[in-house]
């Protein structure tokens, strides 16, 4: 079953075709956002090429809630952040296959009446698996639309019981250097962390993503499990997920710990408030040379600006 979510319009020129993203060198000389950084956040989807030998990259005719078509399967594969495996969105896939995702345990607890630990094949029979397609904003200011599989972070949650204290969820990547060689660099403060209010968690659209394109996740798209928060900057929807705490205080996240200045605990997407480094006004979805006005809240405003009622969105970077 899909989800589509009413939002601001998207036009079907903004897809990835195949052939472009392909070409994606020269796609990259003819950007203007800034690159090589050492302080660009993790945003993509995860890591992981496909070995030749395996079979055919699904197709899918989906269509976002406007009818607009999907980027492809190529596009969402091979071009990735996650820096536990290097910081070359070129060379992620690669360095990911292998990537051993089962067996897989994600640990749910802190302040919840129900601490529980499951099996992910264990969630993927108890939680009805859904379709939702969403749009991703990079941080970095370039953008996808992603066909995504899964189910609400908000039903897991339910499961363990959050108790009155519980005001935010704190998030844990798998931390394993000897599969994942970025995680050796000491210039990161691993395992990677993130955290949402508990009210951003709950919100329907948060969601637990175990599949793309209709197949199972694959390493370099956070196998086998991750968070998927559509409206903020990629980098909050951490990936490879083995942890899941319920906390009374706001958790301490990797990106805001290396550079508070530079990336907040909430990252909304916002075009009114630039990066230290670069503009967000516009983004440059995946394969095309022209840019484009980014939307407030990525879209999804009218779902979401409700969250964050009397707060100055100009300070909460």
């Amino acid at each position: 079953m899909t989800h589509l979510y009413k939002s601001v319009p998207i036009r079907s020129s903004e897809i990835t075709p195949k052939h472009v993203y392909l070409s994606r060198r020269d796609f990259m000389k003819a950007a203007t956002v800034a690159t090589g950084a050492a302080l660009l956040a993790a945003c993509a989807p995860s890591v992981t090429e496909e070995p030749q030998s395996a079979k055919p990259a699904p197709t899918s005719t989906a269509t976002d809630e406007l009818g607009d078509p999907v980027n492809t399967y190529e596009d969402i594969t091979n071009y990735n952040n996650y820096y536990e495996f290097s910081t070359d969105k070129q060379q992620v896939a690669g360095l990911a296959q292998g990537f051993t995702v089962r067996p897989w345990t994600i640990e749910v607890g802190g302040l919840v009446n129900k601490p529980m630990t499951f099996g992910i094949d264990d969630l993927l029979k108890k939680f009805p698996q859904e379709e939702r397609i969403y749009r991703l904003r990079c941080v970095e200011a370039w953008s996808m639309v992603i066909p995504w599989t899964g189910f609400t972070l908000a039903s897991l949650l339910k499961e363990v019981g959050p108790t009155s204290d519980a005001k935010y969820v704190r998030f844990e990547t798998v931390y394993r250097p000897e599969e994942m060689p970025g995680q050796k660099s000491e210039f990161y403060p691993w395992p990677y962390q993130e955290g949402l209010r508990l009210d951003e968690a709950m919100h329907d659209l948060t969601f637990l993503a175990t599949g793309l394109y209709g197949e199972p996740n694959v390493p370099q798209n956070g196998a086998p499990i991750r968070v998927v928060v559509p409206w903020k900057y990629g980098f909050k929807s951490i990936k490879s997920i083995v942890k899941i705490e319920l906390v009374s205080g706001e958790p301490s996240t990797l990106w805001n710990a290396i550079a508070p200045n530079e990336y907040g605990f909430y990252s909304n997407v916002n075009p009114e408030v630039d990066h230290p480094r670069w503009s967000q006004a516009t983004e440059r979805r995946i394969g095309e040379f022209d840019r484009r006005p980014t939307l407030p809240f990525n879209g999804y405003g009218e779902q979401v600006a409700s969250l964050y009622d009397g707060m100055d969105l100009s300070v909460y970077y």
